[in-house]
């Protein structure tokens, strides 16, 4: 049943109102005067006072009444309601002007100068009251605030939680009328922490005490800067009906958001939203993380801030999306140092900008270096004595590392022998080396090389010769990473398609930068804290595979166009080197349970140290030379011999087998 104010209680606040209104039209008059006359009032000025004083207030409050000032809710007291009330005073003091001059003025006294200034001070003085009442309101609600969420509008709040962090991405008349929304609410489950504009024209200004704190491009510098200041935002809410962030230009701001571990939340459009007088806000959940079809893995951070928090730390491929995304998070765990090793002279100075506007506090220090420069990388972690090495660095596209041996092989192979050497020359704690299910059971140039980079950190970790631990963590497809499936997708979104699927059947396994980059530091957290066999290879458990296929609807979806409607799907052939299924483990890997949640171990069988070095060694040899065809013959018996080796071991349990070894034709044909 709705609730009414009781008749005696509704007559004492229009009293009330009427009073304050009256005593703000006596004391715009009387002050009107004063700065006319300066203080010398003449006897003229304070006779006619005396006598059209009392009829102007009567004038004034009676124009008010009529005109239905003490109709309006001034608790939602807005621009428009402001103006209505300086619309209601010019009627009040042109008619009691009038009056006075008319009836009043015996001689005349009144200056025709004092019901302008008369204007001017009754409008602040009667706004000021009910601005008054407003921020009252207000700030009751916010002492009344309840202290558990409103379920029916932030769904994805965990029990127990009393408040998230939100970024606004939007225009300023949205967000205005976002936090007027949120603040007609009690629900206290919320608290914007900044606006994201389309636009430089807002930069640094703030709207209902929230400041905006750039553009929609500088999501990720404005995210790790509110994370430095230990307000990292749990999602982002944009609005519904923006113009500015339809069809593709939505599903990459979800890419990017995905990136940061970030979710997505969109409002109702901004007429709806302006209806709104409970404080909910309808948000829909969208999130880069609903094409895995799974939920994202999330890792307590504990055990990684102990193994990070004050070491020196070098990562390899630092300008990349996984090695840019590890040093952002290794700064986030108040590492001491962090050496960002990169060949690519822009990409290292991109993130070096970033780690020192975002992180001032950490160190870092830039190293242009390639890691197949066997003597300067030596050189150079023998120079700044790393704690803990993250190998990002590597080649990943299939297609052009089969169309280019030779640097696949230096980089892939070489350049991970040079990282691990030169770990173990300057004596670092872990060497935590990236692969990818690719790896296993290789068809292709790309898989083979980061087969043979995994065997060789596999037997550094099992010699006696270091205290030294080599460890590897094998990815799947990293949604969003540069040159991958997601951005390409998102491009030919942009153009309306067709999109580009190699196969109707192809499957992958999918996970996010953050999944990859928390697998990556809770695996080498693990290992430092002991209890990991040595040898052991890190696999995060990506739930089923996806067919490519569908990830391709499923972004046609979130853009808000239908698949084989508005854009089409065209299939056109695997690539070299590409398989149509992907494994994360072979048939000779033992998979093992492991202590992180999520997580699997494997223990494959290894391959003696002495016998990868004089491979390596031939194939170093070769791709300098540019020979292809023996570099091919080489991968091949390095399989065979690995397969042999593995076969031969019968005490060797077999717990695991997902597909049999399979070869690609390129590598059969080679021998």
């Amino acid at each position: 049943m709705a609730r009414t104010m009781p008749l005696g209680r509704w007559h004492a606040r229009l009293l009330c109102a009427v009073l304050l209104d009256a005593s703000a039209v006596a004391a715009s008059l009387i002050l009107a005067l004063r700065l006319r006359f300066q203080g010398v009032w003449p006897e003229a000025a304070s006779a006619g006072l005396a006598n059209s004083l009392p009829i102007t207030v009567l004038l004034s409050v009676a124009t008010f009444h009529l005109l239905g000032l003490y109709k309006h809710a001034w608790r939602y007291v807005s621009l428009k309601e402001l103006m209505f009330l300086g619309e209601a005073c010019v009627v009040a003091i042109c008619l009691s002007s009038v009056v006075t001059l008319l009836f009043i003025s015996e001689p005349p006294w009144l200056p025709r100068s004092v019901p302008v200034i008369q204007w001017f001070i009754l409008v602040v003085l009667m706004g000021s009251l009910r601005a008054l009442r407003r921020i009252q309101r207000e700030l009751l609600q916010a002492r009344m605030a309840m202290p558990a969420p409103n379920a029916s509008w932030i769904g994805q709040l965990e029990a127990g939680d009393t408040r998230h962090d939100v970024l606004l991405v939007g225009d300023a008349d949205w967000a205005a009328t976002v936090l007027q929304v949120m603040n007609g609410g009690r629900s206290a489950a919320i608290r914007p922490v900044g606006i994201l504009a389309h636009d430089e024209v807002d930069r640094h200004l703030t709207i209902r005490g929230v400041p905006v704190l750039g553009t929609v491009d500088e999501l990720e510098t404005v995210v790790a800067g509110l994370a430095r200041a230990k307000r990292r935002p749990s999602y982002a809410i944009v609005n519904q009906g923006d113009p500015c962030l339809t069809g593709p230009r939505i599903t990459k701001l979800a890419t990017r958001a995905a990136q940061l571990g970030l979710e997505l939340a969109r409002t109702q459009d901004l007429a709806r939203l302006q209806h709104s007088r409970d404080g909910k806000l309808d948000l829909e959940f969208m999130n880069l993380t609903d094409l895995l079809g799974r939920p994202e893995l999330r890792l307590d951070d504990t055990i990684v801030r102990d193994a990070i928090k004050g070491r020196r730390v070098l990562v390899t491929g630092a300008g990349g999306t996984i090695g840019g995304e590890l040093v952002r998070q290794i700064a986030g765990f108040e590492a001491s140092e962090i050496l960002l090793l990169d060949h690519a002279e822009y990409n290292l100075y991109a993130i070096d900008l970033e780690l020192r506007e975002t992180f001032p506090a950490v160190q870092a220090t830039p190293l242009l270096c390639s890691v197949r420069q066997r003597d300067a990388l030596i050189e150079t972690f023998c120079r700044h004595r790393p704690d803990l090495v993250f190998h990002a660095a590597a080649l990943k596209h299939v297609p052009l590392v089969e169309a280019n041996v030779c640097a696949g092989v230096l980089t892939n192979v070489i350049g991970t022998r040079n990282v691990a050497d030169a770990v173990i020359a300057c004596g670092a704690r872990a060497m935590i080396q990236v692969s990818t299910d690719k790896a296993v059971n290789p068809v292709g140039m790309m898989g083979a090389t980061k087969r043979l980079g995994e065997l060789y950190c596999q037997a550094r970790d099992l010699a006696t010769d270091t205290n030294c631990r080599f460890l590897t963590v094998r990815f799947g497809n990293v949604l969003g990473s540069s040159g991958s499936l997601i951005p390409l997708f998102l491009r030919q979104l942009s153009r309306l398609g067709p999109l580009t699927v190699t196969h109707p059947q192809i499957e992958r396994f999918f996970m996010t930068v953050h999944e990859a980059v928390q697998l990556i530091l809770h695996s080498s957290a693990s290992t430092l804290h002991g209890g990991v066999d040595r040898g052991r290879i890190f696999v995060l458990d990506m739930g089923s595979p996806i067919k490519v296929v569908d990830i391709a609807r499923r972004m046609i979806c979130a853009a808000g166009l239908e698949p084989d409607l508005d854009v089409r799907i065209e299939f056109i052939g695997l690539r070299p080197g590409e398989k149509l299924f992907e494994e994360l483990f072979d048939r000779h890997e033992t998979r093992l349970p492991s202590s992180l949640p999520g997580i699997f171990e494997a223990a494959p069988h290894p391959v003696p140290l002495p016998s990868l070095n004089a491979i390596f060694d031939r194939l170093e040899t070769l791709a300098q030379a540019g020979d292809d065809n023996a570099i091919w013959a080489i991968v091949r018996n390095v399989v065979d011999m690995h397969e042999e080796a593995a076969e031969a071991d019968t005490n060797k349990p077999n717990i695991t087998v997902t597909m049999p070894n399979r070869l690609g034709p390129r590598l059969q044909e080679a021998g």
